[in-house]
């Protein structure tokens, strides 16, 4: 029996937890939450900062583990590089761990193999003009260089709303850096390539919604296949795969971001080396029957994917609505009830759905990854009616809430 070092277990790895478990593996998780929900599916819990390098190497050294895996989070991929690199197991390199999740060093290395992306300047401490600032302008998008989930994301108009919002977004940073990237009006997709020795394999384009207001970056609706022409389609899909190629990714799974413009330029927006979190492996597993999670444990350990591991074996239309607040089905207030989550599993075209809405926690307007509160995933026809279906299966819900 295997054993498999999980860094995190929270609600986004606790689905890959149980199916590790499942598939024969000995899973030991480590998170500093001594409540975290994966604990229990776990074999053996243990309460640690998983970016603590030296501490999750011990607990890897302690339960001799033959592999270790960063699963939905970028915070936990250069550590699962450092524990690989310790200990002589399988994984993606320190190297290329740090550029695929400082984006500094991302736009640097994609900008030096001509990889078209928005131009962009590094902030840190005072706001100071410079030519990189200067050709970024605005509107502009401010954001941490190395963290996630939409955390210390603005929408930026102007120089004195730049000087407001960089001491926020820098108290998101590990390493005190701000990136401010020039703000384009464009359609999004999520792609989710496979590489087995430096040879990128892009499984799929799924369009990638957003809501308006303070939570712009989150995706909320995530729609398979993309509703693009199929000449955009081709070009994203090369894009794609030339970004994880220059960034070095040889053997693990990537998640390119892409932004598409009016003229059908396609411009990448960020490149992780991870599954990602928001329900894209359920996208990728129900749309196409390729499991990631299989693919992301065989690579941990060091075996070669086969081509049949990431040959489609069906397509089938899929959309996820996420459940969040203002806007959003759900109301604002602090939670008194939830109600009717097995109705909306029983609706129809309903393939998975699930809550992450806790009697007495207050749900607050959208505006980061966390504040998604629960999906929805249905099938139909097409994409289009797929997502109709989803949104009329929300309806079944019925969370009731106190307001202050």
């Amino acid at each position: 029996m295997p054993t498999v070092l999980f860094l995190g277990a929270s609600v986004s790895q606790l689905a890959a937890i149980k199916q590790a478990s499942a598939l024969g593996w000995r899973v030991i998780a480590v998170d500093a939450d001594p409540q975290a929900v994966g604990f229990a599916a776990a074999d053996v819990a243990e309460t640690v900062d998983f970016t603590d390098l030296d501490r999750v190497v011990e607990v890897g050294l302690r339960h001799r583990i033959d592999a270790v895996v960063a699963i939905s989070t970028d915070r936990a991929v250069p550590i699962a590089a450092g524990v690989a690199d310790r200990l002589g197991l399988p994984g993606i390199g320190t190297a290329t761990a740090r550029v695929m999740t400082d984006k500094a060093a991302m736009r640097t290395r994609l900008r030096e193999h001509a990889i078209p992306q928005p131009d962009f300047a590094v902030l840190s401490g005072e706001v100071e003009s410079s030519r990189d600032l200067e050709a970024v302008g605005f509107p502009a998008v401010l954001k941490p260089v190395d963290s996630g989930g939409q955390r210390g994301l603005y929408r930026i108009s102007n120089q004195r709303e730049l000087a407001e919002r960089l001491p926020h977004t820098l108290a998101h940073s590990r390493s005190e850096r701000a990136m401010l990237e020039r703000y384009i009006d464009g359609y999004e997709l999520n792609g989710i390539v496979v590489t087995r020795d430096g040879n990128p394999t892009l499984l799929t384009l799924s369009d990638r919604l957003r809501p308006p207001g303070p939570g712009f970056g989150v995706g909320w609706i995530h729609r398979y296949p993309s509703q693009l022409e199929p000449t955009r389609i081709r070009s994203a899909s090369k894009i794609a795969v030339d970004a994880v190629r220059a960034l070095g990714l040889r053997n693990g799974i990537a998640f390119p971001q892409l932004l598409i413009t009016d003229a059908g330029e396609v411009l990448v927006v960020e490149v992780a080396a991870r599954i990602p979190a928001g329900q894209m492996a359920d996208l990728v597993r129900l749309g196409t029957g390729i499991d990631l999670v299989e693919i992301a444990l065989a690579q941990a350990i060091g075996q070669p994917i086969s081509d049949a591991m990431i040959e489609p074996r069906f397509h089938r239309p899929i959309a996820i609505r996420f459940l969040t607040a203002s806007p959003g089905i759900l109301p604002l207030g602090r939670v008194v009830s939830v109600t009717g989550l097995e109705r909306v599993r029983a609706a129809r075209g309903v393939l998975q759905a699930d809550l992450y809405i806790q009697v007495g926690e207050t749900i607050h307007p959208v505006q980061v990854d966390a504040d998604r509160r629960g999906y929805v995933i249905a099938t139909a026809d097409n994409a289009n009616t797929a997502l109709e279906l989803a949104q009329q299966a929300t309806h079944e819900l019925h969370v009731a809430v106190e307001r202050s």
